[in-house]
């Protein structure tokens, strides 16, 4: 500016300045809007994050409960009370955590007796097991033996019921129409209650330990939902587990297979150097070496 001459304001100078004010002023409540609406989205993602979180704890909350609840097992045969097999699934059963093992079974050896039951009321006593566990002796069959069990001898009911370890494998029509095993596990199902029947070879090298712990590996996969109750009503479960003797070679892979129609072969050697795949039964698999489990059905083949 020149001096001596004042100073002009433009006329259109103050609305641009008022325009400008007026956008910072509409930004600055764009910005508070957005904040806001920000704010309560992060607030429903927070709750819904907390209620998945929640959801989430108290799901592995129930897991964890139904997995420290105690597993009650009622364990029975056929080979009598006294015998290496039961003993040998008694003490690995009661190995595990958490889990309560109740032994009733026939007083003397009642192979091949099938679903038999007695008339009248049964005899029982107080006797251990080979190694010393509590059980309860029961002057009958195998299924006497579990029904007298369930009826009240033992008390509360258990989750499971597991019979054998047998000496002398349980397969196909032979298996299914003779074993006491098999007919023990059947009194159970027919009580609603899951059962899995187990037997290792006729051998005088069977290691009953062994086939034990396979019994023991199948009620760790089902432990919860035993004890959810699950496998029972229209997802009743009664399997048969058998476990060869391995002279030569190794025990192979657990397979699911169904029990053979057949008697042929169901007593015979295994050879657990076979390389056969995919067996298309029991019989079949047993005898190439392979671990067994099969579906069976509550009532006995006529």
């Amino acid at each position: 500016m020149f001096a001596g001459m004042k100073s002009r304001v433009s006329p259109t100078s103050r609305p641009r300045r008022s325009v400008a004010r007026s956008a910072s002023a509409a930004l600055l409540a764009l910005a508070v809007v957005g904040g806001l609406l920000s704010s309560c989205s992060s607030g429903e993602s927070a709750e819904s994050s907390t209620s998945t979180t929640e959801k989430s704890a108290q799901s592995s909350t129930s897991a964890v409960a139904a997995e420290s609840q105690t597993l009650r097992i009622l364990v029975s045969n056929d080979d009598g009370y006294a015998a290496p097999g039961i003993d040998a699934v008694v003490r690995a059963l009661a190995a595990l955590p958490d889990t309560q093992v109740v032994v009733a079974a026939p007083a003397e050896n009642q192979s091949g007796t099938a679903g038999k039951t007695s008339q009248g009321e049964l005899q029982v006593s107080e006797v251990t097991t080979a190694s010393g566990y509590p059980a309860t002796s029961v002057q009958g069959y195998p299924a006497d033996a579990v029904n007298w069990a369930l009826d009240g001898g033992i008390g509360e009911l258990p989750a499971l019921v597991v019979t054998g370890v047998n000496a002398g494998q349980n397969l196909g029509s032979v298996g299914n129409t003779l074993s006491g095993t098999i007919g023990a596990a059947r009194a159970a199902a027919a009580k609603n209650i899951p059962a899995l029947a187990s037997s290792t070879a006729i051998s005088d090298a069977a290691d009953y330990d062994l086939a034990a712990s396979y019994v023991v590996k199948w009620v760790q996969a089902h432990r919860q939902d035993l004890l959810e109750g699950k496998l029972t009503g229209k997802e009743l479960v009664l399997q048969n587990l058998n476990v060869p003797v391995c002279t030569a070679g190794s025990l192979r892979a657990q397979v699911e297979v169904p029990m053979s129609g057949s008697g042929e072969g169901a007593i015979a050697d295994q050879d657990c150097t076979s390389t056969l795949q995919d067996p298309a039964d029991d019989i079949t698999a047993f005898n190439n070496g392979f671990v067994t489990l099969s579906e069976v059905t509550v009532q006995a083949p006529a």
